[in-house]
């Protein structure tokens, strides 16, 4: 809408309640008239509300305070003709007091001290209204996206674009957390790991302490002498330290696309740096088998093989109760207290097997979650992603435990977005790449494992 009538509005509405703040000071008011009059002091409150919120989005203020208050008079009146409106409201009462009949009909007739007080404080209210603080925030991250992906592209100056709340330095941009915020909110939706794993938003070194020796309790029935005091036990632990490794994710532009094309190419710049960026994430995080950067903490690495005694052949006919069997035993792996907080994640084609399964009943083995959010299997969560695929993505893949095991470290503020424009210049190309500081492992005592995996077929000789 236009500024200049949302302006207008504004001001038209803080008169009218100037005008109804005037009826609730009149000591004639009767109590009939107030729930009119106080209806309409909610329905403007709330257009004043709106329209303080749009002004607040305006791209084109300047810089002021849009929610002139042209009520900040009739505010500061409003303590003083609040307590006039008391005083008043007790000028009537001698009059009601010593009269009679028709004075006595206007007591009847007339608001409370405490009502009359309400309604003046409800149009204070309306008449200091201002926008809503997430509108400011929206904007303000509007801005920031806008500003980033603008210097991103080149069509800011670096100047501008740290005006603009946009950090920069040494050739590279720092990303901004609400950019950043977004990468990370698709990685979880990509990344099971981060969906259900647990996060730590860190800037120095994780260190988990991880059992490896269990200490020995003594019993004795007898009473101990003097000299027969509790032998000591022994209890050993170590320590898995969470060391993030560099990631990073590279995309280059034709400088011709830059320059001629309509379509906002800053946010597919972005949003492709995003997409390659999680796939390397999510590799590290499920296999960790990049030669020369391996992950041994990795999800594939670090679970816990379940093997078949005798292979399974899953085109051979009755494979399904022989499964569904292995499934059972694999369920009853974990110690009580991971099977507790334990749930499934499988690869596409072990969902598509468990879609034609049957139990021993009869009854289809996957059934809907309560409530109606994905799937369980054999009483637990299941989730599904193409990332727990093995070697060959047609065999099935069971992993089943407690994921919260599967620690992550996000270093604070070291996403960052660097533009190459002298190394691609040959080629008439403008590179862009993304760089993040991160450490995701599964972590857990040998004395319970907190994770298992299954891969139909396999077995442990082989």
């Amino acid at each position: 809408m236009n500024r200049q009538l949302l302006l207008a509005l504004q001001k038209r509405n803080n008169e009218r309640l100037v005008t109804l703040r005037s009826k609730i000071e009149d000591p004639e008011l009767r109590a009939a008239d107030l729930p009119a009059i106080q209806t309409e002091i909610e329905d403007i409150t709330k257009q004043l509300q709106d329209i303080a919120d749009e002004l607040a989005k305006d791209d084109n203020n300047d810089g002021t305070d849009n929610n002139t208050d042209n009520g900040d008079n009739s505010n500061s009146d409003g303590g003083t003709n609040g307590d006039g409106s008391n005083s008043e409201g007790r000028d009537g009462e001698p009059g009601r007091e010593n009269g009679e009949g028709d004075e006595g009909g206007q007591r009847d007739a007339g608001i409370s001290v405490q009502q009359r007080s309400s309604a003046m404080n409800a149009i204070s209210t309306a008449l200091s209204t201002r926008a809503n603080q997430q509108q400011k925030q929206k904007r303000n991250d509007a801005e920031v996206r806008s500003a980033f992906a603008n210097f991103v592209v080149g069509k800011i100056s670096e100047a501008e674009a740290r005006s603009l709340g946009v950090e920069t330095g040494n050739g590279s941009v720092t990303i901004p957390e609400v950019i950043a915020s977004e990468i990370i909110t698709y990685a979880q939706e990509e990344n099971l790991l981060r969906k259900y794993g647990s996060v730590h938003r860190e800037k120095g070194n994780v260190k988990y302490p991880v059992l490896v020796k269990k200490a020995d309790a003594n019993v004795r029935k007898k009473e101990r002498g003097s000299g027969d005091e509790i032998k000591e036990t022994e209890i050993e632990f170590d320590e898995i330290l969470l060391d993030p490794a560099e990631f990073d994710a590279l995309a280059t532009v034709t400088k011709k696309l830059l320059k001629m094309t309509g379509a906002p190419i800053e946010t597919i710049v972005i949003d492709e740096l995003k997409k390659a960026y999680v796939r390397k994430e999510t590799n590290y995080m499920f296999k960790g088998n990049d030669v020369g950067n391996e992950n041994p903490g990795a999800l594939e690495k670090k679970a816990v093989a379940y093997y078949e005694t005798e292979g399974i052949d899953i085109n051979a006919v009755g494979y399904s109760q022989k499964l569904y069997q292995q499934l059972v035993k694999l369920k009853g792996q974990p110690v009580t207290e991971v099977l507790k907080k334990s749930m499934w994640i499988i690869n596409r084609s072990a969902l598509t097997i468990l879609e034609g399964m049957t139990d021993t009943t009869g009854r289809p083995l996957l059934h809907e979650a309560k409530d109606g959010v994905g799937y369980t299997l054999l009483g637990h969560q299941v989730d599904f992603t193409d990332s727990a695929d093995g070697a060959d993505p047609t065999k099935p893949v069971f992993y089943f435990g407690d994921f919260k095991a599967f620690h992550i470290q996000d270093v604070i503020g070291a996403m960052e977005l660097q533009k190459l424009v002298e190394k691609y210049a040959g080629t008439n190309k403008v590179g862009f790449q993304i760089y993040n500081l991160l450490d995701g492992q599964l972590i857990y005592s040998p004395y319970e494992p907190a994770v298992y995996r299954y891969e139909v077929g396999a077995t442990k000789g082989a």
